[in-house]
Formats: structure tokens, sequence, C-alpha cells
């Protein structure tokens, strides 16, 4: 599956806020409880499904054979061993990512771009060319990955079904259990890219920002509120039927932008119906196109 890196988010906070300007007489009677709308917000999430996700890179640390994945792995897109480490100490200038173009190495066309920039702990990963190399900065020290390796992974519910790491021959092997990653290796460092949950750093829920998705979330949350006054007895059955209304459009707009398709999945459909159709009209008898020897002693 393919994801949209491009996409934005915003806080629970921040579209609470929008929520509350809409709703102004509800806001100053104090009926508006964050804590019970949270969860119609991460309902909501998942109802758009993956897609939005927020694809998240780290590399871990592998101890005796093993390593812990991230508290908000949800599932994994590619994987990488790092060979090569150099440290080096650099002035004490911030936190920041470098990325630069390392010696060629053909297996790695099959792995997707990725240019999302972390800090601290977190790696930063991009494609150029056909090669990889990963400088990380952390604190006064500077971190220089070389000679990224394969690993080879079993097949889960917890590994994308386009990752590249399922066609993998390799030797160093590893599999996802219960949190860890299990892998026929003592120690080393290994770079994660994966879908993570909706969650900044400081672990607040992280909506989507787009214009037409922004209403499925406000909705909903309306719609919510307004139950929870009927159940307490509060006339608004009227305002109720209105949202459920626009709750219902823009519900069936964010999943139509959610689910459309990109350029690199529409290629992949238009390649597989190619071949197809090459093998139902073609490749029957492109047998007889093939030229043989003549001889002209043979000839009448």
């Amino acid at each position: 599956m393919n994801y949209n890196y491009t996409l934005k988010y915003r806080t629970f906070t921040s579209l609470l806020e929008d929520v509350r300007t809409d709703l102004k007489s509800l806001t100053t009677d104090g009926v508006i409880d964050p804590s019970q709308l949270i969860k119609v917000a991460m309902r909501v999430n998942y109802d758009l499904g993956l897609r939005i996700y927020m694809t998240k890179e780290r590399v871990l640390t592998i101890e005796k054979g093993r390593v812990r994945l991230p508290d908000d792995f949800y599932v994994m897109n590619f994987a990488m061993l790092c060979g090569e480490q150099t440290v080096s100490t650099v002035s004490p200038q911030g936190t920041n990512i470098q990325e630069v173009v390392p010696e060629y190495r053909p297996w790695i066309d099959e792995l997707p771009c990725t240019n999302d920039i972390n800090l601290g702990e977190k790696a930063c990963l991009t494609k150029c060319g056909n090669s990889y190399e990963l400088i990380q900065v952390i604190g006064t020290q500077e971190r220089t990955y070389k000679l990224m390796e394969p690993v080879s992974f079993k097949n889960s519910q917890y590994v994308d079904c386009d990752c590249p790491n399922l066609s993998y021959r390799s030797h160093n092997a590893a599999y996802i259990k219960d949190g860890w990653i299990y892998i026929n290796l003592e120690d080393g460092k290994m770079y994660l890219n994966y879908q993570g949950t909706l969650e900044d750093d400081e672990g607040d829920l992280m909506v989507p920002d787009h214009p037409m998705i922004n209403e499925y979330y406000e909705y909903a949350l309306k719609k919510r509120i307004l139950e929870n006054l009927i159940m307490d007895g509060a006339n608004v059955t009227n305002q109720l039927q209105l949202v459920m209304q626009e709750y219902r459009t823009a519900r069936n707009y964010a999943l139509s932008i959610v689910n459309t398709p990109n350029f690199s999945e529409m290629e992949k459909v238009w390649a597989m119906n190619r071949k197809a159709m090459y093998a139902k009209y073609y490749d029957m008898f492109k047998s007889y196109f093939i030229p043989t020897k003549f001889n002209i002693n043979n000839a009448v």
C-alpha cells in the first residue's frame, strides 16, 4: 500500500477549538468535555484507515538478538541493517539531520522514498539515485551509517504486504512477535521505517489537516455533543438532524479523498492490466513469430 507522505496534521486540541467556535452557546455552558470526545476522533482515524497514519523512522539498537519496537509502531514499511558506523564530535549548534549520497547499491531501488525529517533519536533516510546513507546528529555527536544491508522478514500482520523485505533473500532473517523484532544477529543497529499511530512526541492525539477531511472530524464531534445533550434531556433534536445530514456528506467526501489512488498505484494497475492482456491475447501466438533458420539447399 502507498501512503500519503505530504499529508499535514494538527492536534486534537486544535480540532476541538474549531468545534467550540461553531458551538459558542454550548461552550459557555461548559457542556463540552474533551475526555468524552477524544475517543470520537480516534474512531474517525480508524475509519479513514491506514493511509492517514504518519510515516515515521527510527534507528533501533539490537541487543542479544532482539530489539523492542517503538511504542507508536503500527505496521512496518521496510527495514535495513546499519553497517559501518563513524562517530565524530561536532560543535553544539542544535540537532540536525544531514543527507549525502554513498556508493551504488542496486538492491535498494525497491525501497520507497521518504523525506520526513525527525530529530533526536529518530533518523531520516532519503533516497537519492540508487543509494542511501544515514547521517544522524544527536547533541554534539555525529553518527554516520554506511553499507546499509537488507534483512529478510517473515510475513505477518505487522509487516505491510508491499514491504520489500518480504521478497529479500538474505542471511539476516527477522520476524516480529509481541512488540519485539527477533533477528539472527547478536547486536547492531537497524533502521526502521514504519506507519506510526497518530501521536506527536508528547503523546497528544493528532488528526489530518485537510480542508475536505476536517469537516468529517468536526461534524463527528458535534454529533456526539448533541447526542450527549439529548441523553441529558435537552431539546436539540432539530440541531442533531441537521448535523446528521452534514455528517454523512462529510464522511463520504473524506473517504473518497483518502481512498483515491495516487499515481504510483494507478501505474501498478496499468502494468498488471498490460501483463494480463499480453498473456491473454498475444502470449499464445508468440511461438509463430520466432524466426527460424532457412537453408537454401533444402528449398524447392
